[in-house]
């Protein structure tokens, strides 16, 4: 049966503008990807990674450009041969995980043969002034986690303002490539004091190695380091956990294939977002299910999200419903 794909661009406004190290962002614009055989239809949405500059019009042209070779039937694994990771292979990944379940009457989760479970996502605090990093922090102090972003301006002091907004909150840093070596050796340890649990990409992608001889006080994570299977090997002895984003591995089905190596391979796990609606967060909730800490938070940094969107509480995130996605 043959199916037809379409492609569908999404702008979704921000709460406030989102500071990380390297970019400030007002909407999280992203594309889905619908595909339907006349009866089912199944989607997936993508945001791409910004810093391989991938964007809503790359995706787009990369994804028609095998709109032929995907509505004349195609597998997951053959997809994962025709089209390289990144923004577009995970739209179309995804799209097709969905219209399997719908074809088939199964759940994502008997698919996978797994029994689903809430999980507790991170709240985010982008960069700002030590007072608006409180602020921002003492609003969602009811979430076990907050996740800092840091890389512009002091981290003490910013992590200092973090902890009396939400004193009872476990808190994870994001320093997005913006920090060197030295860095490290002057924040990692005060970071821990402070009762940081772990640094992420603290390091410019390519520059990991440098953390060979590093001994950190503090568990490190890779995330722009880390986008498939493929980079694992590379990263033994520099990092303890990876971060798993959909838009870096190209979809649900190599995010799976990298969960399962990184952990065989003694690596922790960690699932994270590049923003977008709850039809983008669903299939990083399946991944969550593997991981120590979960940033699928991107609906909550937007003023609106799809229909059938996944319900958040004080960080609780409910097993998605099917009519949403899987």
């Amino acid at each position: 049966m043959s199916l037809h794909l379409t492609m569908i661009e999404k702008r979704w406004a921000l709460n406030k503008p989102f500071q990380i190290s390297r970019e400030v962002t007002t909407h999280a614009e992203t594309v889905i990807c619908e595909i339907t055989d006349g009866q089912f239809t199944g989607r997936g949405e993508a945001a791409g990674v910004s810093y391989d500059d991938e964007t809503v019009v790359s995706i787009i042209d990369q994804v028609e450009s095998v709109a032929n070779i995907i509505e004349g039937g195609i597998t997951r694994d053959n997809l994962q041969d025709i089209l390289p990771p990144g923004g577009a292979r995970n739209s179309i990944d995804c799209a097709l995980w969905d219209l399997e379940a719908k074809r088939s009457g199964k759940t994502v989760w008997q698919m996978l043969g797994w029994d689903p479970r809430p999980v507790t996502t991170v709240y985010t605090v982008g960069i700002a002034t030590p007072d608006v990093m409180e602020a921002d922090a003492s609003a969602h102090s009811d979430y076990p986690f907050i996740k800092v972003k840091v890389g512009l301006g002091d981290p003490l002091e910013q992590i200092r303002a973090v902890n009396a907004g939400a004193p009872n909150s476990a808190i994870i840093i994001d320093a997005n490539q913006a920090w060197t070596v030295a860095d490290l050796q002057s924040y990692a340890a005060p970071l821990k004091e402070m009762g940081v649990e772990m640094i992420e990409q603290p390091l410019e992608r390519g520059n990991d190695e440098s953390l060979r001889d590093f001994c950190s006080p503090l568990p490190l994570c890779a995330d722009e380091s880390c986008a498939t299977s493929a980079d694992l090997e590379s990263l033994k002895g520099l990092y303890t956990m990876v971060n798993i984003k959909l838009d870096k591995t190209g979809g649900l089905t190599e995010g799976l294939k990298l969960a399962e190596q990184a952990v065989e391979m003694g690596f922790e796990l960690m699932v994270g977002n590049m923003l977008g609606s709850s039809l983008a967060m669903a299939p990083s909730f399946v991944i969550a299910q593997k991981c120590r800490y979960v940033d699928i938070d991107g609906p909550l940094l937007q003023a609106e999200d799809c229909a059938h969107a996944m319900e958040y509480e004080s960080g609780r995130v409910s097993v998605f419903l099917p009519d949403l996605w899987g």
